[in-house]
């Protein structure tokens, strides 16, 4: 067993490894004043910078969570190593030959393979990979890079290499270098069945490496048709070194650039990190064999300089199709992770980075981040698209749904933003939409129900309309009018239609009415309502009638001509404002260029609809 490591290379390596280098491998610094730089704190979730460097002491703390020490420290406890691991990998990095006490059994190294080790085996097994791809065996695969428009400095590049087919040609070059099978097998590079063999055989191999540089694991395409395991790639298993969940490919080479620019680009492959990369692209990453995640999302803050201090960018790329959506989704559910500004890049044609490259250029990549659009907007036109706008119950059913989406975000500072937007998008105002995005939270915290209406003696069927609920307010004092007092209402409803109320229900006691004859026909008795009830269609729609007609109005007096008026011309106003609401949306979706006909007669109809609205309102004016 090797013997405890000298206090002379201790301070040798603490004096050689600048702090401050070490620490800008894992976190961006920028200058704090005083001879202090700062960051966000690698070992806790913050979005304030409270993590602190000062090179000339040689030491580091966060204010926030109270972690602090020297070089050594950080790396022990930022890689989970021990202390004299810690200091062998710094030494490593820094060129310092470390000398040791005799052996004494006090060594502080836990049992199995030293990280080192299984860093180790991992470089000279991706030297041999790049070796092997120059070789016969390997051309599918150098013909797969160049189909794809990468050559071969782009794959000397990236570290890109070959496994060779025969199932232990790898196990035999590390045996050769020195490597037990067992420090093999921990390092996930081989595996033991009947006998140890490859873990990687017969396929195009790219090394996965952390932010400093190392390799520690590697994701492997199939690239022949006999390959006996199906799937199109395969990542290393779950090591100490390995955790797919906490690794972005591309970050040892994009790191830099994301902490300059402010920006990271999330792509979906390898391909697509190599082809934004070669095209000027330098902030591009993609996650191996995963969903961007949450652990992802805190590696990258602490390149980003994302802190509520200073906001940057965060750009992802989905394919077009369905996969791509619901990837998107995914991302609009941690959009909480960034302080930064989150966007998605999708190019039209469906075409992910490395196919647009191919096909359309190095421009046309830089381009496709260019064009991005705001997350928040990519989600939820999605969700609004799948709905016909130009019909009422569309935009009742887009709305809604939208609602819930934004109703589910945790962070509640984003609501209302998000509200306004999906307003926009529905064609409503903002106020019914944030209205909506309420009664949404709501359900949700009650388990999906309608909040129940207090004091009510009966709770009301889910498919009648809640008494208490605001948007349908004017519409059932309308309807109590006409069901209570038809000859007080008479004539004043002559402009009313089906279609001037929006819940169904409604809808469904109107046609009832007009199908009893109308409020002029009625005497305001029971024989009235009973007429009304015997013409609904449905069991809802008589128990609707019934309610109305038992309800009290909300003034205490009879009603005069003024209240009837007042009700009467604002229901036929909102429908008026709601159609305004369906030109101007339309307007928005219309090309005035090269649709320049509808577009002209919808701004007529619009103009129209304006002054109509202008009248009634100045009729609700005057009945009061």
């Amino acid at each position: 067993m090797a013997g405890r490591i000298r206090e002379k290379s201790i301070s040798e390596v603490r004096e050689k490894a600048r702090i401050d280098d070490v620490v800008s491998q894992y976190v961006t610094l920028r200058n704090a004043g005083g001879g202090s730089l700062k960051g966000l704190c690698p070992f806790h979730d913050e979005k304030s910078p409270s993590f602190h460097v000062t090179p000339s002491r040689g030491f580091y703390h966060c204010f926030g969570c109270q972690a602090g020490g020297d070089v050594i420290d950080f790396v022990k406890e930022m890689d989970g190593l021990t202390f004299s691991e810690a200091v062998e990998r710094l030494a490593d990095k820094v060129g310092v030959v470390l000398e040791r006490e005799d052996a004494d059994g006090n060594d502080d190294r836990p049992r199995g393979p030293q990280r080192s080790r299984l860093v180790g085996a991992h470089q000279v097994a991706q030297e041999f990979y790049a070796e092997q791809l120059g070789g016969p065996e390997a051309l599918v695969a150098r013909q797969f890079l160049a189909e794809r428009g990468f050559d071969q400095e782009a794959a000397l590049r990236f570290g890109v290499g070959f496994s060779p087919r025969d199932g232990e040609a790898l196990l035999r070059h590390l045996r050769g270098r020195g490597f037990s099978v067992d420090e093999l097998v921990a390092a996930g590079l081989v595996a033991v069945g009947r006998s140890a063999y490859d873990k990687f055989r017969g396929r195009l191999m790219w090394p996965i490496r952390d932010a400093t540089g190392d390799t520690i694991g590697f994701g492997a395409r199939r690239i022949f048709d006999d390959d006996r395991i199906e799937a199109k790639y395969l990542n290393t298993s779950e090591t100490t070194i390995y955790k797919k969940s906490q690794v972005l490919y591309g970050l040892d080479l994009a790191r830099r650039e994301i902490a300059k620019s402010s920006r990271a680009v999330i792509v979906e492959g390898y391909t697509d990190v190599m082809a934004c990369h070669l095209a000027g692209v330098g902030q591009a990453v993609a996650t191996c064999g995963t969903a961007f995640g949450d652990e992802h999302a805190k590696v990258l803050r602490r390149f980003l300089h994302d802190h509520e201090e200073f906001r940057g960018e965060v750009i992802f790329t989905f394919d077009g199709d369905a996969a791509g959506q619901k990837a998107a989704m995914r991302a609009f559910n941690g959009d909480q992770n960034f302080v930064s500004q989150t966007y998605v890049a999708v190019e039209p044609s469906g075409l992910d980075p490395c196919d647009l490259r191919i096909q359309q250029g190095d421009g046309a990549v830089r381009e496709l981040v260019a064009r991005r659009v705001p997350l928040y907007r990519f989600v939820l036109g999605n969700v609004v698209g799948r709905h016909d706008l130009d019909r009422a119950d569309g935009r009742v059913d887009a709305l809604r749904e939208g609602a819930r989406l934004v109703s589910s975000v945790r962070d509640r500072s984003k609501v209302d933003a998000f509200a306004r937007e999906l307003a926009q998008l529905v064609g409503v105002d903002p106020d019914e939409a944030r209205a909506e995005v309420r009664r949404a939270a709501a359900r949700a915290a009650k388990g999906g129900r309608e909040p129940e209406a207090p004091a009510a003696p009966v709770a009301p069927r889910a498919d009648v309309p809640d008494p208490r609920d605001p948007r349908f307010a004017i519409e059932r004092e309308t309807l109590k009018l006409v069901v209570q007092h038809p000859m007080a209402i008479g004539r004043t409803t002559g402009d009313i239609g089906v279609n001037d109320f929006t819940h169904p229900v409604y809808r469904g006691v109107w046609e009832a009415v007009a199908a009893a004859g109308g409020p002029a026909s009625g005497s305001g008795d029971a024989a009235w309502a009973a007429r009304v009830r015997e013409h609904a269609g449905a069991p809802e729609i008589a128990a609707a009638v019934s309610e109305l007609g038992v309800e009290p109005l909300l003034t205490l007096k009879e009603p005069d001509a003024g209240y009837v008026a007042h009700h009467v011309f604002r229901l036929l106003e909102l429908t008026a404002l709601r159609r305004i609401a369906e030109v101007k949306s339309r307007l928005q979706r219309t090309n005035p260029v090269e649709d320049s006909e509808a577009y002209n007669r919808m701004f007529g109809e619009l103009a129209a609809l304006e002054q109509h609205r202008r009248t009634l309102r100045d009729r609700i004016v005057g009945a009061e």
